[in-house]
């Protein structure tokens, strides 16, 4: 009988719902053989094997005991293997070129099978011998499938084009998974945007975020109803159970209490949905930003009269309200260090280039500098006044006009005093900044705004809450900074500079910001 105490001992840690695809019996045995652990291997990863035994789920460190049985891996011709399942786009799209790229930093070839419409994978070899040291599985489907595959444990790792929803996060963390919406367990691989979009023979040019969720819930049928021709509105989203579709209604939809109209003519891909609008004038659809081909984008527009257009700047800030990250979810499970090296890979400079050439928005930070920001300015002034006053703008172009302004901006979820998933992510890539010294011997001043709901006095108050509350989740995060080398600090200017008109949710939300200045 195995000692339990000995058992535990010799486990690192529980690892529940590990990813099986070969499972047989084994037993792991001490040198002095004085502890042994029986059970069905569950996994190994080129260091610590994944057993399931009668005391439950255990990651045994391999260097530590030998491994007898059927199941017991070759440790000479060691081949790393993770999975990974969801949105077509981003296998088909973005994963490929970020492997090929890892693979030639690494002195390794990565070659593609394919296996049937769904299934590829990548083997990569060393060059110097031609050894393969890796597989990387894909299952190229959608968002949902993604989750489902994580949850029938046949995937490591989800491609997600939306956040997790809250029943899926329930369900993974009744599985033993983790919490999905953890920094350790999200992260955004790249930025992407729901771009309204027409043909080019359409007149119309503007659209409120209102008037476009009005129009995906069948509510405004004419394009008379938005300064246009007499004509029935076309109707062109993403296909059901994708993630931009799901983001659609997460994002537009339902915060305005509607739901997706019947008549939308669906199209399993971007590129071929921007093919559609452009050849049908009285078309409207919501692409990904990265594949809008020769179709046409409206400017989102306010009654206020604030206007917003997706550019890699409006959506890396999340000022453009409909930006959509692409997400990679990682379950709480120990991956092969290969597949580890991977990820750190991803926050890399080489890979946000890759991200860039490949259409997408990548997260480097960039400075917009204060001559950059003149609508913005401008639409201080306009919307200055009793709330408002003059000596406030002052003292806000004072204290910010030597500074540039970081693309990394933090919001918070809708009713919600917690980080938005992109934001949370940014917590991280600034906290390694901070690590890596940057930022040294500069000054990093965390700016707080806040929507013009309600009295000025307080806004300004909750938007400096907010400011301290961001700059003490990076500082947290920054564990090994110096950060007596950067000059830190934080203000607010509460409704002083407005994105965009506080008649709608949407508005709101992207008025309700922590920015970064540095200098």
């Amino acid at each position: 009988m195995v000692d339990l105490r000995a058992a535990f001992c010799a486990a690192l840690f529980l690892v529940v719902a590990p990813f099986a695809s070969h499972a047989q019996d084994v037993t792991l045995s001490s040198p002095d053989g004085q502890v042994e652990i029986t059970g069905t291997l569950l996994g190994f990863d080129g260091e610590f094997y994944r057993v399931d035994t009668r005391f439950g789920e255990l990651t045994v460190d391999g260097s530590g005991v030998t491994c007898d049985g059927p199941g017991c891996p070759n440790l000479t011709a060691y081949v790393a293997e993770v999975a990974f399942s969801g949105s077509a786009g981003m296998a088909e799209l973005m994963l490929p070129a970020l492997i090929e790229s890892f693979a030639r930093l690494n002195s390794l070839t990565a070659d593609r099978i394919e296996e049937d419409a769904q299934h590829f994978y990548y083997e990569l070899r060393r060059m110097e011998d031609g050894v393969t040291v890796g597989r990387f599985d894909f299952r190229a489907s959608n968002t949902d499938e993604g989750f489902a595959d994580l949850l029938a444990n046949e995937t490591d790792i989800v491609l997600a084009l939306r956040e997790i929803r809250p029943e899926e996060r329930r369900r993974i963390r009744e599985a033993g998974m983790g919490d999905l919406t953890d920094p350790r367990r999200s992260r955004v691989l790249a930025l992407d945007a729901m771009v309204p979009i027409v043909s080019p023979e359409n007149p119309v040019q503007r659209i409120s975020t209102a008037e476009l969720a009005r129009v995906f819930a069948g509510q405004i049928g004419n394009w008379q109803d938005l300064g246009g021709p007499d004509a029935p509105i076309d109707l062109h989203l993403p296909a059901e159970g994708s993630g931009l579709a799901q983001a659609v209604e997460d994002r537009l939809l339902r915060p305005a209490d509607l739901a997706p109209a019947r008549a939308i003519t669906r199209h399993a891909r971007s590129t071929e949905l921007a093919g559609a609008v452009t050849r049908n004038p009285f078309a409207i659809g919501l692409a990904s930003f990265a594949e809008i081909g020769e179709a046409r984008v409206l400017t989102l527009a306010g009654e206020c009269g604030f206007s917003l257009r997706p550019s890699r700047l409006t959506i890396k800030t999340e000022d453009y309200p409909l930006s959509s990250p692409m997400f990679l979810y990682l379950p709480a499970r120990r991956l092969p260090k290969l597949a580890r090296d991977f990820l750190g890979y991803l926050r890399g400079p080489a890979a946000q280039l890759v991200v860039r050439r490949a259409g997408f928005v990548d997260q480097t930070p960039e400075q917009i500098g204060i001559g950059q920001q003149g609508d913005r300015l401008g639409n201080a002034i306009r919307a200055g006044g009793e709330d408002t006053p003059l000596a406030e703008l002052q003292r806000m172009v004072e204290r910010l006009v030597p500074l540039a302004r970081l693309t990394t901006t933090f919001r918070f979820e809708a009713g919600s005093a917690r980080l938005d998933a992109q934001s949370r992510d940014n917590v991280q890539q600034l906290a390694h900044a901070l690590e890596a010294g940057e930022y040294d011997s500069r000054e990093l001043v965390f700016v707080g705004f806040s929507d013009g709901q309600g009295a000025a006095g307080p806004n300004l108050a909750i938007a400096r809450k907010r400011a301290q509350a961001v700059h003490d989740a990076v500082l947290a995060a920054a564990k090994t900074a110096e950060l007596d080398r950067i000059d830190i600090s934080v203000d607010a200017f509460g409704e002083a500079l407005p994105m965009a008109c506080d008649d709608s949710a949407w508005g709101r939300q992207v008025n309700r910001r922590v920015e970064v200045w540095l200098r």
